[in-house]
């Protein structure tokens, strides 16, 4: 049988195990962090580059420093998007990149469900890598063909879709429910920070050498992606750690029969997990050493149960019931004389059984519409700069990320609200209320000058990204360990990709809808925006009027 511990750690020395559970939750929290700053790293070299694929080239100086002279006005631009339906070219590479990864994401979620997340992030990475490199060589190739860049843009939507499923699963199998959203707030913060350094290094190549700003981006995340083949750890069973309280109960156990049985009741009440004590070394039923403690995976009600105890009191030989049921297999050590409880393993669910989970419908169509609103100001905010203060790509580029330094603090303000009130959806409709003016605002006064553009960027960062980092981290987290999955850890990838999927299927029409819209005015563009955040809040009300309630009655 293949060991589950990765090969680089292995190598590494092995601390106390109290050490270690806490060393492994900070590294597997750093680990993940930059796993998923890569990803957005380099989806953003697209955005700063169509500034200048297409531009104003009659303010653009030929290779000899002298400006160009003549009746042709798209000389500097790089064909097919030099013509006048450069827009809708433009909104072309947006959607079949963003549909294949919203297409994609369901999918993914079923299959890092049933394999190995290490392979899965792994192979995911280097192949995004490969194909972020492959679209800056079409500069390098003299490449002018759409079809190669749609084709390109297809499959890298394709394999970047593996990212968000494996690290949530990832740190919802590390970290319980308490302080999940601060935790999460802060480590949604790569989505920003990637999106920060794209716009510096794509920025910091744009003008001289285009083809730079996507190979760079997609060499450091091939190489990363080879380090989570050799580092990561997606499971603390997998290096004999603690596991982590998904329910909120205080209970955390280094075995998940445990978990299961402590989960469903306190130490006062009568909790069942069914287990039987067998010889280490012969395997054999040790007679009369047998113990039946329920749990509702596991009971069967045709069974007799002479005898129930609180499983977190069984720990010898001697405190076992000798009439007891026998039915689930446990390891006993003769030596020690200890009982350890083996849980039998937790099966995968469904894509529908996933959708009947309470809350998973309402904040997977919340999220296309607040993730319409956030990937077209990913894609299109270095344009607009660009457009409506008249300045050049790089430092369009630059001025763009004061967006997402706004993303960062919106998520871990949302992260720490929701953790202190208990309300996920009410932390959601208060900050999307809060991004409609914002976003009427931004655009009336956003390009006065450069202190608007950075205040206002700052402020509509904030409200607008912080409830779709809540929605795809914290709340993400919390439905995939729901209590009616009664501690089945399997469903965290599942449920991360329906709602992440169903938002991004809403952030491929939003670009979208911009390159359309944007040729009859920005206005109209912004417009579009403060509608489907206003929708993005409807789509709450129900679970928003639910806590609020819940709270009065407290």
């Amino acid at each position: 049988m293949v060991s589950a511990v990765p090969p680089g750690i292995r190598v590494l020395p092995c601390g106390p195990c109290g050490d270690r559970n806490v060393t492994y939750r900070i590294y597997i929290l750093i680990f993940t962090f930059f796993c998923y700053t890569c990803y957005h790293m380099s989806r953003k070299p697209i955005s700063v580059v169509k500034s200048v694929l297409h531009r104003n080239c009659s303010k653009v100086t030929d290779d000899t420093g002298s400006p160009h002279f003549g009746n042709d006005t798209t000389w500097c631009d790089w064909q097919p998007f030099d013509g006048s339906d450069y827009s809708q070219l433009f909104g072309t590479l947006d959607l079949v990149y963003l549909f294949a990864y919203a297409i994609s994401m369901f999918f993914s979620g079923h299959i890092a469900e049933r394999m190995n997340l290490r392979y899965f992030l792994s192979l995911g990475m280097i192949m995004t890598g490969l194909l972020t490199a492959a679209f800056g060589m079409g500069y390098f190739w003299n490449i002018h063909n759409l079809g190669f860049y749609i084709a390109i843009q297809v499959v890298g939507g394709m394999f970047q879709s593996t990212g968000w499923p494996a690290v949530v699963a990832c740190m919802g199998n590390w970290y319980g429910k308490g302080k999940r959203g601060l935790i999460m707030g802060i480590w949604n913060s790569h989505t920003s920070v990637g999106n920060i350094l794209g716009s510096l290094i794509a920025g910091g190549f744009v003008t001289a050498n285009w083809g730079w700003s996507f190979v760079i981006p997609g060499i450091i995340i091939s190489v990363l992606g080879i380090f989570v083949f050799l580092f990561l750890v997606p499971d603390p069973k997998d290096v004999g750690c603690t596991l982590p309280d998904h329910q909120g109960t205080g209970v955390t156990s280094d075995n998940p029969a445990v978990n299961k049985a402590q989960e469903g009741g306190s130490e006062s009440e009568e909790v069942e997990l069914r287990v039987i004590v067998c010889d280490a070394e012969s395997k054999a039923p040790l007679p009369g050493a047998y113990v039946s403690v329920e749990t509702p995976l596991a009971v069967s009600r045709s069974d007799p149960v002479v005898s129930i105890i609180p499983v977190s009191r069984i720990t010898t030989v001697d405190m076992l019931p000798r009439t007891a049921k026998v039915t689930m297999g446990t390891e006993y050590n003769s030596s020690a004389n200890l009982i350890r409880p083996v849980a039998t393993p937790d099966k995968a669910i469904s894509f529908f059984a996933a959708l009947r989970i309470p809350g998973v419908v309402e904040f997977s169509l919340c999220l296309f519409f607040a993730k319409l609103v956030s990937y077209t100001f990913l894609f299109w905010l270095p344009k607009y700069i660009s457009s409506k203060s008249d300045i050049d790509a790089e430092k369009a580029a630059d001025l763009s990320t004061f967006f997402d330094v706004g993303g960062i603090f919106g998520g871990i303000a949302a992260g720490l609200i929701s953790d202190y009130t208990g309300a996920r959806a009410s932390t959601c409709v208060l900050q999307l209320m809060l991004a409609a003016p914002v976003m009427y605002i931004y655009n009336l006064y956003g390009s006065i000058d450069l202190a608007h553009s950075i205040g206002l960027s700052l402020l509509c960062g904030f409200m607008v990204n912080g409830p779709y980092a809540l929605i795809t981290t914290a709340v993400s987290a919390d439905l995939g360990t729901h209590k009616v999955l009664q501690g089945n850890s399997r469903a965290l990838a599942t449920v991360t990709a329906i709602i992440d999927g169903t938002g991004s299927i809403g952030a491929a029409i939003g670009p979208l809808l911009a390159g359309i819209i944007e040729t009859t005015g920005w206005n109209n563009v912004f417009y579009m925006l403060i509608g489907s955040d206003v929708l993005s809040m409807l789509f709450l009300v129900r679970l928003f009027v639910k806590e609020i309630l819940e709270k009065v009655r407290k």
